[in-house]
């Protein structure tokens, strides 16, 4: 009879162990997606920071309330797609702005239901972040050691209606350029601050080609990055020092705490 020659080292098979199954390639592709995952979080530590994010305590009578903010981050995420959308057919020029909206809505597909969710969903979003900012006052999600995280707030609350003003003057009709022209001269009334602020929005004395542009540079780079930034920070903080019970919730005290302290 003839011996295959034993390989040093190898288990010789048990007698009646069934054969293994060769691998498919749904097997071997599974198997490098694992072996890649593993290889990306072994150097950024994603699994950790996934974990820190997801796995926290809620506290007791937790309800939709506590939606608002997550509603305003969509409602946010809603507006970058759109608008990214809307930049791609936008001329910000005076002489090409308005036809470029009119192409818009009646010439691209589907772009006057883009334009329409992002101009109602600013609307929607001013909305969600000031339902928001009430129901952290009320709650008294404000006090310590929250006080930074509301500051951000605030500042996140003057970016969106920063952002909402100068969207509006984008349009280039007459009803955007005369209502941005009262906005600006009542941020220019403001004492000591308020002329040069004007001038800065209006990029001169009047309003003209550079103003639109100042606005469209404005409303599309600087406001939206900025927003990013501190979403993130109040996120962290969010995730840092969780979420506060509603005010009519007592805590309750363990019974085996309560006879020690007794």
């Amino acid at each position: 009879m003839l011996k295959l020659p034993s390989v040093p080292g190898a288990t010789p098979p048990r007698p009646g162990t069934p054969a293994a199954e060769p691998k498919t390639k749904l097997d071997n592709a599974a198997e490098a997606a694992t072996a890649a995952l593993g290889w990306l979080d072994e150097r950024t530590a994603l699994s950790g920071t996934a974990r820190f994010v997801m796995f926290r305590k809620v506290p007791k009578g937790t309800n939709w309330f506590y939606t608002l903010g997550t509603s305003t981050m969509f409602a946010f995420m809603s507006q970058v797609i759109t608008g990214v959308i809307l930049a791609m057919f936008y001329d910000p020029s005076p002489n090409r702005a308005y036809e470029s909206m009119r192409y818009i809505n009646n010439d691209v597909w589907a772009g006057q239901f883009v334009h329409g969710m992002h101009r109602w969903g600013a609307t929607v979003m001013v909305i969600f972040i000031f339902l928001h900012m009430g129901r952290t006052f009320f709650f008294g999600a404000y006090k310590y050691p929250r006080e930074l995280n509301w500051v951000i707030g605030v500042l996140l609350v003057l970016l969106v209606m920063i952002m909402a003003f100068t969207g509006y003057l984008l349009p280039w009709d007459q009803r955007a350029y005369w209502a941005t022209a009262v906005g600006v001269n009542i941020f220019a009334s403001a004492p000591i601050a308020g002329p040069y602020l004007g001038d800065f929005l209006r990029a001169g004395p009047d309003f003209g080609a550079t103003t639109l542009s100042r606005f469209y540079s404005i409303h599309m780079l600087v406001l939206p990055g900025l927003i990013m930034g501190l979403i993130g920070a109040h996120l962290y903080l969010v995730i840092k020092h969780g979420t506060t019970a509603p005010p009519w919730v007592t805590a309750e005290l363990d019974e085996e705490l309560r006879s020690e302290e007794v």
